[in-house]
């Protein structure tokens, strides 16, 4: 009698660890893949990937099932390490160059 409490213990608590609850906003729990290390981007800020879409605007990541949304934070531990941009190996110059700008300061003699 003991062993089948103890099972039906066991079991209850291991089931209980494979429920899958809605999130905040309602809908069922979704489980996206994540991105891979390398990431590389065209002139427009989307990625597709096992039948979801992912948007990088503003440093940060969203999913979503269409290009259209609705659109849904992807977890940071998703995220990829590294964005490359194809269309812009022409401009690496002048994105260097705006980087130094960036850091420029009156007085300063680099310019």
């Amino acid at each position: 009698m003991k062993n089948l409490i103890l099972v039906a213990l066991f079991a209850t608590f291991t089931l209980t660890a494979c429920v899958v609850s809605p999130d905040h906003r309602g809908r069922g729990g979704i489980v996206v893949s994540p991105l891979p290390a390398v990431v590389e981007l065209g002139s427009d800020p989307y990625y597709y990937q096992n039948g979801y879409y992912y948007n990088y605007q503003n440093n940060y990541w969203r999913y979503s099932n269409t290009r259209k949304g609705p659109w849904t934070d992807l977890p940071r531990s998703h995220w990829p390490k590294e964005i490359r941009y194809k269309d812009r190996g022409h401009d690496q110059r002048r994105d260097r160059d705006h980087d130094q700008d960036r850091d420029y300061r009156p007085g300063d003699d680099r310019h």
